[in-house]
């Protein structure tokens, strides 16, 4: 396994891991997986016959292959942890000493990719081109070399993973600066032609060990080089390059991959001139890698459990494609839609940071949006990455950043997309913009006409819903227009949500519905059995009826953010399991393409499409099913439970009402003091008069969180008057419309966890946890352990007494956590959440 998720190694590698187990137990052969990370599912009972929670270092490997004696070991499904593992105990010559064949690409194929020198040497062999570079360990010889290749080049480390230290540099001091970084991480780095503002397209390669060999797919980024592939929104197939452009790249990663030796599944990378048919090869991952996820989900083909057959030694024309059931694995898909992946970040959450993105990875999820064009997929995929965002144009407007626009568009933040918007309300032609971003015309182009539909529909607010004509509404939801942006251009920034139901109703009497449209990597030329469904405006007919045995569904949890990932489909895929073996036709709803919950055959139908309530409300109306289940999904189900149950969406569990209850701090706060329980003093304060009259009251320090702020600046603990200030002026305002909650912060209180599951206000199974820390450390960033050392045992009988309160009051049907503070005996509850929360998989393994 991979370990730990990490910012480049997160839910991806659980994905691919889960499949290779899933081939492994296809040939009733016993496997052994070895990995600490709990929340993922690769870990969870039946799916390796024993599981080791360690370390992936070549200490406790050794050991667990001392101990077990296996045949066989793979090291592809675990990212760069577990490549970087093998290649030191194959140079330690450990799998020699007992005797343990590498399945898969030869372990020397691995280090001739990830050495950047040798790498370099084979393909000068077969005369590919790659950038013209030179290999240091030591600053000397970078220096040189920099002056050798001329500025401006970019810098690299050897045997990383997300271009972790990697970046441009335009002169010898900033090469002198980022060679010094590099150097930390690795002891080799290399220094190499900058190829800025190239096109960046990617293969997916598959080949077997008696040398058959296929493309899966191609992807081509939106955002030229420079930017690191997994900074960059993807596009699916390649949308800009030329017949001939295509089937040149494709060649040449064959002839590549073959020259190499590599055997299963790898990823090469290009860079390609825009301007002539001149192309590097960038780099090839021997593994399978973020980019694999994403093309098994974007084509359907299943490339992690293809590429662990291939390692036990099959050809590709034995294996039968998983998703048609029918056809061989040995064929190359054919897409007839438009994938779009953006990634997420969370840049907000720290203070300092630089907001810029480049060659080293940032970013800690990302989404994938299908489409049946560029404009709907595009916009389906602003707004899962659930930053608050409606799509590309009808935003709330932005507090504009202090740098010109010119700036926004010629050194990328995360928010690039966007002031590619506001460059288009500015006036800038769309030639302006690729001068400036280097981005493709193609893709500008396509943004621009989701510009003019959005001032197309704004010009008619006049004559408001009634005057929407059928056929521009259904030219607009072609374009990814969502019920909410036609509300704010039509009706205006009111009462959003209220006008969002008033634009579905008039569209359903219009008669412009979605359709539902099956994934089947073959573009329609063969029936497909699996059930893989998204929903488009651009089609007449549904490719499948409604399923009519009795149904649940699950609602995934969206996007990896910082505070909610693999754990939350860990849930997911557990509810999924569970109900299937009751007997229920299973139905999930996810976007995210690194996640086992998105896997094919998880579900009955999976549902690649967004969590918002008018997209939940589309499949729930074609799909009628006996209920929905919320709770394993995370915050973003929470969010829409109120509005779902409004609209008689039958909720399996808590109800909305009390769901809000729990979330609402007022109401909360209410039904604490009515059950006698305590909590730490807090008031919600709507002036600076009242908060220092309640500074007085309870003495500093205090905790405050503003309402309305996006996270990561929303909570800060305050010691003084002075800081207090300074923290209400970043808050902007404080008023009746954005009040402030502030709440006395107990200092020195130890902080226990409690998860449990309760039936009809009854609980059912609990367990308790303590937090190493104190309170006032979030309980992601706290250290856990179970059970309990240093609480008494009146306590827990205690905090018993007050779950079996909270349970009954809210009449609790499934999971919920209640998070505790005791201080000198006496217990106060900070919060409780009606979901499966963070620590479910822990507490449960």
């Amino acid at each position: 396994g991979s370990g730990a998720l990490k910012i480049g190694e997160a839910g991806e590698f659980d994905y691919s891991g889960s499949q290779a187990l899933k081939a492994l137990k296809e040939e009733g052969i016993r496997t052994i997986l070895i990995n600490p990370n709990i929340a993922t599912v690769q870990t969870s009972d039946g799916m390796a016959d024993d599981v080791y929670f360690l370390p992936v270092t070549p200490y406790f490997v050794e050991e667990v292959i001392k101990k077990e004696r296996p045949d066989g070991i793979l090291v592809a499904f675990g990212g760069q942890t577990a490549l970087n593992c093998a290649v030191a105990l194959y140079r330690a010559g450990v799998f020699e000493q007992y005797d343990v064949q590498v399945l898969g690409t030869p372990v020397q194929s691995i280090i001739d990719t990830e050495d950047r020198e040798i790498f370099k040497v084979k393909l000068d062999q077969i005369g590919v081109l790659s950038a013209r570079s030179v290999a240091c360990t030591s600053m000397a010889e970078a220096l040189a070399a920099g002056e050798t290749i001329g500025f401006p080049i970019i810098v690299r480390a050897a045997f990383a993973l997300g271009g972790l230290g990697s970046g441009f540099a335009n002169n010898t001091d900033e090469l002198q600066a980022l060679a010094r970084q590099a150097f930390t991480t690795s002891d080799q780095i290399l220094v190499e032609e900058s190829l800025k503002g190239w096109k960046e397209v990617e293969y997916e390669v598959v080949r077997d060990q008696f040398d058959n060999c296929i493309t899966v797919c191609n992807m081509e980024n939106f955002d030229p080089i420079g930017i690191h592939t997994g900074e960059s929104i993807v596009v699916a197939p390649s949308q800009t390059l030329s017949n001939r452009e295509y089937h040149k790249l494709r060649t040449i990663g064959i002839q590549t991959i073959r020259h190499l030796g590599i055997v299963g599944e790898c990823n090469i990378q290009y860079a390609l001139d825009p301007a002539s048919e001149d192309y590097r090869v960038i780099e090839v991952n021997a593994r399978l890698s973020r980019s694999s996820a994403l093309a098994s989900k974007a084509t359907g083909y299943p490339l992690a459990f293809v590429a662990a057959k291939l390692s036990l030694g099959y050809s590709l024309a034995e294996l039968k494609n998983s998703v048609t059931q029918t056809t061989s694995a040995f064929f190359e898909p054919a897409l007839d839609y438009v994938v779009v992946k953006l990634p997420r970040w969370d840049l907000g959450k720290f203070s300092g940071v630089n907001r810029q993105i480049g060659s080293a990875m940032k970013s800690v999820g990302e989404v994938m949006a299908i489409g049946k064009s560029f404009e709907e997929a595009i916009q389906k995929g602003l707004r899962m990455l659930d930053t608050g965002r409606r799509g590309f144009v009808a935003n709330r407007p932005d507090a504009l950043a202090p740098e010109t626009l010119d700036q926004q568009l010629s050194e990328p933040n995360e928010e690039r997309i966007f002031a590619i918007n506001r460059a288009f309300e500015a006036g800038y032609s769309v030639t302006q913009v690729h001068e400036l971003t280097k981005i493709d015309h193609w893709f500008l182009q396509r943004l621009f006409t989701i510009f003019e539909l959005g001032r197309q529909l704004a010009a008619g607010r006049a004559g408001g819903l009634d005057a929407l004509e059928t056929k521009l509404l259904r030219t607009v939801k072609q374009a990814g227009f969502s019920d909410q942006q036609l509300a704010i251009l039509l009706l205006g920034e009111g009462d959003v949500k209220a006008d969002e139901l008033r634009v579905r109703a008039r569209r359903k009497a219009l008669g412009v519905l979605p359709v539902v449209k099956q994934i089947d990597t073959l573009a329609a030329e063969f029936p497909a059995k699996t059930n893989y469904l998204y929903l488009t405006y651009h089609g007449t007919e549904n490719d499948l009826a409604r399923e009519t045995a009795k149904s649940v569904v699950v609602l995934g949890s969206g996007v990896y953010r910082i505070g909610s990932s693999v754990e939350f489909d860990w849930c997911g895929v557990q509810a999924v399991q569970t109900a299937a073996e009751e007997g229920y036709k299973t139905i999930l709803i996810n976007y995210n393409p690194e996640t086992v919950s998105t896997d094919y055959d998880v579900s009955d139908r999976l549902y690649f499409e967004e969590l918002s309530f008018e997209r939940v409300l589309d499949i729930l109306d074609f799909e009628q099913p006996g209920g929905v289940i919320l709770s394993t999904g995370g915050q973003i189900p929470n969010n829409i439970a109120t509005r779902l149950e409004n609209a008689q969406v039958p909720i399996l569990g808590t109800t909305a009402a009390h769901i809000d209850e729990a979330e609402n701090r007022h109401k909360f706060s209410r039904i604490m003091d009515e059950l006698g329980i305590a909590q730490p003093r807090w008031k919600e304060l709507t002036s600076l008069e009242a908060m220092h009259e309640f500074v007085r009251e309870v003495g500093y320090p205090v905790l405050i969180r503003p309402s309305y702020v996006l996270s990561g600046a929303a909570m800060n603990v305050v010691s003084n008057n002075f800081e207090l200030e300074e923290f209400l002026k970043a808050a902007k305002e404080v008023s009746a419309e954005y009040p402030v909650v502030v709440s006395e912060f107990m200092q020195e209180a130890k902080e226990i966890e409690l998860d449990a599951v309760a039936d009809k206000g009854e609980i059912v199974s609990y367990a308790i946890s303590e937090h190493v820390e104190f309170a006032g450390v979030h309980s992601g960033d706290a250290t856990m352990y179970y059970p309990p050392q240093r609480v008494y045992v009146g306590t827990i009988r205690k905090l018993k007494i007050i779950a079996e309160k909270v349970a009954k009051r809210y009449e609790i049907s499934g999971p919920f956590n209640i998070q505790f503070l005791e201080k000198n005996g006496a217990i106060s509850v900070i919060e409780c959440n009606l979901r499966a929360s963070r620590s479910y998989p822990f507490v449960s393994k």
